[in-house]
């Protein structure tokens, strides 16, 4: 006589999609971790160089490099390395070309050079830890500051990243003022051989855009200077802050 069949243990329909939800933004999660390595490098990687950046077993990078690869998001050249690929040059270009705040940022911050200030700059935050340069503009001075377009600074150094702290509501004396002024300096606190004089843009409802700043070797940040870059800063912040629907708040003198 047959044995009755086992039947196996029923899976409820509300677990099933779960689990494969939760595989399924790990693997993506993992996949942008190595598209953000590759970003963040200032050369090609290697396999090995990408398992150390990553944490990732090389076995893993592989397998989603299959489908990195054929996406044009990662490109292996002849060399056996690893870059960014096509794709994701495409996706800077949309960004800039459907991204409306660049429309009014940029000429803000030419606006800045253009009046012989030091080199301007928009950042706003990109984690809990980091800000993100997304626009520059580079000053006509024959020496700057090494802050570029797409790289990440941390948030506690820097007068950029202070200010976003404080609207994200930092306490201490500094964020006191920030919040009470409208701007910030720093002296060699990301670099000690540059500095910069930052203030916030503002959209709808209060809510912080972002920052603006102007930064540069900090020979060229004396008090005189720093005082006219701030009279300078101030207004140009206003106007795109008004430009982006937000409302500039009655700051100190």
């Amino acid at each position: 006589m047959n044995k009755p069949a086992i039947k196996p243990k029923a899976v409820s329909k509300a677990d099933l999609p779960a689990r494969e939800g939760s595989e399924g933004v790990a693997a993506v999660e993992r996949a942008l971790s190595i598209v953000a390595a590759l970003e963040s490098a200032d050369k090609p990687m290697t396999l090995a160089e990408l398992a150390v950046r990553t944490g990732f077993y090389k076995s893993t990078i592989l397998r989603l490099l299959s489908s990195l690869i054929p996406t044009g998001y990662v490109t292996r050249l002849p060399d056996g390395t690893y870059d960014l690929g096509p794709t994701a040059f495409r996706l800077g270009v949309a960004f800039t070309r459907k991204n409306a705040l660049g429309h009014h940022v940029v000429p803000a911050l030419q606006e800045l050079v253009d009046r012989g200030t030091e080199s301007a700059s928009f950042h706003v935050r990109q984690d809990n830890d980091n800000r993100v340069c997304l626009y520059r503009v580079n000053s006509r001075h024959a020496t700057l500051d090494r802050v570029e377009a797409g790289h990440s600074y941390a948030l506690l150094r820097g007068a950029a990243g202070h200010i976003i702290l404080a609207y994200d509501g930092a306490t201490g004396d500094r964020y006191d003022a920030i919040r009470a002024h409208g701007n910030d300096v720093s002296l060699g606190e990301r670099d000690p051989s540059c500095a910069a004089v930052a203030a916030p843009v503002f959209g709808p409802r209060g809510m912080l855009v972002g920052v603006i700043s102007l930064s540069g070797p900090r020979e060229r940040f004396g008090e005189a200077e720093i005082a006219q870059m701030k009279s300078t800063l101030g207004p140009i912040a206003q106007k795109l802050t008004q430009n982006l629907g937000g409302e500039w708040p009655e700051f100190q003198s």
